[in-house]
């Protein structure tokens, strides 16, 4: 239940469609439903505009089912993150519409809301070709968070004159997140080209010296470029959650 569906349910009330020991009822699991293995938090989307996400990782398929369920008949839209093929195969048994992007491990269920008119972009900018995966985890948390996102791909410092051709884009859009891995440059050049929040996303793509991606991290800490900020390595959802709340807040208010 959202901001949206809670005015809805009190006009009800105020208007005699619902009496107030049925509203009542609708909104006791509100708090959080426990499920023994988990406790799924309902009241996650008024208190931060978005439900709670599931990852998957070190959770049974089953455990991911139940909890996907729960979220299902209180959200419009349920992510669930880190997810392999053993766990969406038993998704999609009980949710046969669902759709699973396997480079990035994300399982959707549900349509997210419309994208507010007005809400800028979040773009999406990978170093590498093998940095994509985690970049469509941050895209795809991006949309169901319902906010308009565009991917430019492939354009590390290796040929600069990649990124550069697409200025418009990096100067218009709302917040950007940059994935990188190696030593984890790009972040700070896109971050001294634009004016705009950038996230930088360290990957655990490299050499041996990378360091699973430690070395990129260090790397975008320590950059110079002012408006920067940095996830953790490989931390995708993290990046497209911070770009969605940043566009929706450079949104124009919408009338009452």
């Amino acid at each position: 239940m959202n901001e949206n569906d809670l005015r809805e349910l009190m006009a009800c009330v105020a208007q005699g469609a619902l009496t107030p020991d049925e509203a009542v009822e609708r909104l006791r699991v509100l708090p959080f439903e426990d499920l023994g293995f988990a406790k799924v938090d309902h009241h996650r989307a008024l208190r931060t505009g978005f439900p709670e996400v599931i990852y998957c990782e070190q959770k049974t398929p089953e455990q991911v089912v139940e909890i996907a369920a729960r979220i299902k008949c209180h959200a419009p839209v349920v992510l669930a993150t880190r997810a392999d093929r053993a766990v969406y195969d038993k998704v999609a048994e009980r949710f046969p519409d669902c759709r699973y992007d396997e480079a990035a491990r994300v399982i959707t269920l549900g349509q997210p809301e419309p994208c507010q008119e007005g809400c800028p972009t979040a773009l999406i900018i990978t170093a590498g070709t093998s940095d994509i995966p985690v970049a469509e985890e941050a895209a795809l948390v991006v949309e169901a968070a319902s906010v308009p996102v565009k991917r430019l791909f492939d354009v590390g410092v290796a040929g600069l004159h990649r990124l550069l051709q697409h200025h418009e884009d990096l100067t218009q859009a709302g917040a950007l997140v940059v994935v990188a891995g190696m030593e984890g440059a790009l972040a700070s050049v896109v971050g001294g080209l634009v004016a705009r929040p950038v996230i930088g996303v360290p990957t655990s793509v490299g050499y041996g010296a990378s360091f699973g991606g430690v070395a990129a991290l260090l790397g975008m800490l320590n950059s110079c470029a002012s408006g920067l900020a940095v996830v953790n390595i490989d931390n995708g959802f993290g990046a497209g959650y911070m770009a969605a709340m940043i566009c929706k807040l450079a949104a124009p208010k919408q009338s009452e």
